[in-house]
């Protein structure tokens, strides 16, 4: 009987043992898959969290202005700028005025109006004196004004709503 104890207890002990191992194992490989799982669910959650806020925040920031009954006019500080050259050194002397149907886009130029200014002094340097002496060059340019100004201000922002450029005076010398 004596010998049968210990055989049965090593037999006992062996079968715990390969059991043992086995169990671990696969113990390891369903927490590794659980993780995995849970890690791509969480993952999966996030993108899609952020990916509607994003859209619902683009959404917010940017709802279509209401047009006002009366035009909104927006006058900008004088512009001087050297032409480029044709016949000799000249200079344009303009004042320029916005019109807009909408007063968030007159509130919205104010705020930008260092943009605004830039386009305006780009566009305005880049002329020949020829160019924009007649009415015919002076429409010419304001439409180009227009679409200048009317680009967004922000990567990705919705675009202005410039009707038309006001001359208030223009002197080329």
């Amino acid at each position: 009987m004596a010998t049968q104890k210990p055989v049965s207890k090593s037999k006992g002990d062996a079968s715990n043992g390969e059991a043992a191992p086995k169990k671990s194992k696969m113990k390891l490989l369903i927490i590794a898959l659980l993780a995995v799982v849970l890690l791509g669910a969480g993952g999966g959650g996030a993108w899609y969290f952020f990916k509607m806020r994003g859209a619902s925040n683009t959404a917010e920031a940017a709802p279509p202005p209401k047009p006002s009954a009366a035009p909104i006019f927006v006058p900008l500080e004088p512009f001087t700028v050297n032409l480029q050259p044709e016949n000799g050194e000249h200079y344009l002397q303009t004042s320029i005025t916005l019109q807009t149907n909408f007063k968030e886009e007159g509130d919205l130029f104010k705020l930008y109006t260092p943009q605004v200014r830039n386009r305006i002094l780009l566009l305005l340097s880049s002329k020949k004196p020829s160019e924009i002496t007649t009415v015919e060059g002076k429409k010419k340019l304001a439409e180009e004004i227009v679409t200048a100004v009317n680009l967004p201000f922000q990567q990705g922002g919705r675009p202005q709503n410039v009707n038309s450029v006001l001359f208030v005076s223009f002197i080329i010398q």
